[in-house]
């Protein structure tokens, strides 16, 4: 049986868009000789919907668009996820289209409700004993995304009466290794079930989630015949053997891993930006590691002529900074403005004399600086309609090295979820791809990275070595360990006690920071929710 995986690239409420979108694949599996196409969970909507669930009309267009596609099933059988509202519930459904109809509705069992995922905020769970089609005499198990996570039930059940082939339509967030922990998970249900399964996977940006593709299908020993591209829209075509053999065809190699997190960050900033109707993107260059990496990833995205750098220099700017700066920028061919501060610097320190008078200068004229950045980034923004990337990165923000309203102010944080040591490990992993015509002067990533909002400071002034620093943060940050734990790790304990604080302490900028994309298991945001007003220090 020829089975198509229609790993296509959604947009959440652009229901007319995502149906157009769903025919044509639905027409080219049927030119390629498919007998069924997979397309993925909730496609007819994009995921994830959050609250627009809770509006019927919503609901309503949702189903009218299932409608009309079903009258394009001819000579082809088409499973595409929808939400389902019947008399009483909304479930997170699969319509079967054949014959120009709906011929059978499959309603998820398991709803996720951990980590980015509150599905039991919006949907009912469908029947534990799941449901089979027939196609040309093959029975096939209907399940969806969660429902093959958890093993036994629909998956066992189907099997046990006769599915050889179990059909699953997902949006599965990405992380970076997710790809292969759900090969890993996939190919055990096979062996377990004596089943081929087919996995179609949603690719693309939505939000801080990133969906990596990469569909796959294996077959009842575990053995996989077939993989699509990462990160890109591809129509998989698989040939099951109706016993659940199968034939290999096309297998996609797997990026390594810090061309992968790469990919990742190209691909949720280019849907950032496309998606919410933005044409250009304006971005604080400083001559340092992190704006070096989000003006790599922004031209990647978008293209030269789509990207301005704005370099801001003051007093305490270094030559170095500032020569990198220009030097990147005409090696990647944007527009750079340069928008000296030092009149409005010395401008607010005029300002301010009076009521500062007999208090020696501190944080305060520090952070002065980095929010009149803030405010030229946000000017160019207000008058041109172009969208400010930030550029810190995830130890920054962990530990509070920012400026609220200044170098966090934008529309969207590229790197927000990317370690600092991560930062320099994807800078060289560009840089390798072309090493004939490197943009990135040696000094960037050479360079004892540094803040430059006063005379000779550097970043290990405020905090640990990044070293530690990251190992500290991954350890209280995406595993939940204590104080503890972490010196029993052989952390030092004057560091530990110090990052903990800061990172308690830092939460009320996390919550005013905009929005940046997930590649960690744990990324600030959903999935990590700690409230502000909290006095426990365990």
């Amino acid at each position: 049986m020829r089975i198509a995986l229609a790993q296509i690239n959604t947009t959440v409420g652009d229901i007319a868009g995502n149906e157009q979108l769903i025919a044509d694949r639905i027409e080219a599996a049927r030119e390629q000789g498919a007998a069924v196409v997979l397309l993925p969970e909730l496609a007819i909507t994009g995921y994830p919907p959050e609250d627009l669930l809770l509006k019927e009309h919503f609901l309503a267009d949702a189903r009218a668009a299932i409608d009309r596609l079903a009258a394009q099933t001819r000579g082809i059988v088409a499973m595409v996820g929808f939400p389902e509202r019947d008399s009483t519930n909304v479930y997170n459904s699969a319509a079967i289209l054949r014959d120009g109809a709906i011929a059978h509705i499959y309603r998820k069992v398991h709803l996720p409700n951990y980590g980015v995922f509150d599905e039991q905020r919006y949907f009912a769970s469908g029947p534990r004993s799941g449901s089979s089609i027939d196609v040309n005499g093959v029975r096939l198990g209907l399940t969806i995304c969660e429902d093959i996570w958890i093993p036994g039930p629909p998956e066992t059940i189907e099997a046990r009466d006769g599915a050889r082939i179990i059909l699953n339509i997902s949006a599965s967030p990405y992380h970076v290794g997710k790809g292969l922990e759900r090969e890993a998970m996939v190919r055990k249900r096979a062996t377990d079930n004596d089943a081929a399964f087919v996995f179609c996977a949603l690719v693309g940006g939505q939000d801080e989630l990133l969906f990596d593709g990469q569909s796959f299908a294996v077959d009842r020993r575990g053995d996989l015949i077939a993989r699509a591209p990462q990160f890109v829209e591809h129509m998989l075509i698989c040939d099951v053997d109706p016993d659940g053999t199968g034939r290999t065809t096309q297998i996609a190699p797997l990026l390594e891993t810090d061309e992968e997190i790469y990919a990742a960050l190209v691909l949720g900033t280019r849907d950032y930006v496309t998606k919410n109707g933005f044409e250009h993107v304006v971005i604080g260059l400083s001559g340092g590691v992190d704006s070096t990496l989000v003006a790599l990833v922004a031209v990647d995205a978008l293209s030269a002529d789509r990207v301005t750098c704005v370099t801001m220099p003051s007093r305490y700017s270094s030559e170095g900074t500032r020569g990198d700066a220009h030097a990147l920028a005409a090696n990647l061919g944007v527009e750079l403005l340069e928008l000296p501060i030092e009149n409005a610097r010395t401008a607010y320190d005029e300002m301010l004399a009076g009521t500062f008078n007999g208090r020696e200068p501190d944080l305060t004229e520090e952070n002065l600086q980095a929010r009149i950045r803030g405010n030229l980034l946000m000017a160019l923004s207000n008058k041109f309609g172009w969208l400010v990337l930030t550029t810190g990165n995830k130890s920054e923000m962990s530990v509070g090295y920012s400026t609220l309203y200044g170098d966090s102010a934008g529309g969207f944080a590229v790197i927000k979820d990317v370690p600092k040591q991560l930062v320099y490990r994807l800078v060289a992993a560009r840089r390798r791809r072309d090493p004939q015509h490197d943009p990135v002067p040696d000094t960037v990533v050479t360079r004892p990275p540094s803040a430059e909002l006063r005379a000779d400071q550097r970043d290990d002034d405020s905090l640990p070595p990044y070293e530690v620093l990251d190992a500290i943060l991954e350890g209280y940050v995406e595993e939940d360990l204590g104080r503890e734990a972490l010196i029993a790790r052989g952390l030092p304990p004057d560091d530990v006690d110090r990052v903990i604080r800061l990172v308690d302490l830092a939460e009320y900028k996390r919550r005013q920071n905009p929005p940046g994309i997930k590649i960690t298991e744990k990324a600030f945001g959903r999935d990590r929710r700690v409230p502000i007003t909290n006095r426990y220090r365990g």
